[in-house]
């Protein structure tokens, strides 16, 4: 078995950072996840929004570990928890890939929190447990693996802040075009008069 872990800080505040996470993929700089579907959400009664997703992937394994693996096909499904408590400002993602669990197995956890010191900031705190089963270079494939991981999590946070900047942008043009429609009927009243 392998450990992974990462800690990364956004610049910016908590409730921003887990909004884009909510709307993470797809994106350009993941164009392995081609399919994301909810399979459920839900409130709880302490208003803590529970989710489950399915996410479509395709694993870029070399070619040399899908030989050793012994796997051609890589498209793979990953099951995603999600809990974001608005009140304690935790958001709390963990995923296991549901294919070839009998080879492999992945569980990642994702922890986003406000910066102790600066609202302004978000924490990441991202582990993963990785384990080849079944093969010979078992350890060799899940360090592999372990690097790919952090490969993929520098291009997530990139995703990250590639949703911000689209989500402001959206914010900013329906703010113009509110002040544009507000100004319009206002121009029409004062020649009306």
């Amino acid at each position: 078995m392998k450990i992974w872990s990462s800690e990364h800080i956004f610049h910016h505040p908590w409730e921003t950072v887990t909004n884009a996470a909510m709307q993470k993929y797809p994106n350009p700089m993941n164009p392995s996840v081609f399919g994301v579907d909810v399979l459920n959400r839900s409130v709880d009664a302490d208003g803590r929004l529970h989710s489950t997703r399915l996410l479509s992937t395709e694993w870029g394994l070399p070619a040399m570990a899908k030989s050793i693996i012994g796997v051609t096909r890589t498209c793979t499904y990953v099951q995603e928890h999600s809990v974001v408590d608005p009140i304690q400002k935790t958001f709390e993602l963990k995923s296991t890939n549901i294919s070839f669990t009998n080879l492999v197995s992945v569980d990642e956890k994702l922890t986003y929190k406000p910066h102790p010191q600066d609202p302004k900031k978000t924490v990441l705190t991202q582990e993963a447990l990785i384990s080849v089963k079944g093969v010979s270079l078992s350890s060799y494939l899940e360090g592999l693996m372990a690097k790919t991981i952090s490969v993929n999590a520098n291009k997530g946070r990139e995703a990250m802040e590639w949703v911000i900047r689209r989500l402001n942008t959206e914010i900013e043009e329906l703010a113009a075009t509110a002040r544009g429609t507000i100004r319009v009927p206002m121009a029409a009243a004062v020649t009306d008069k």
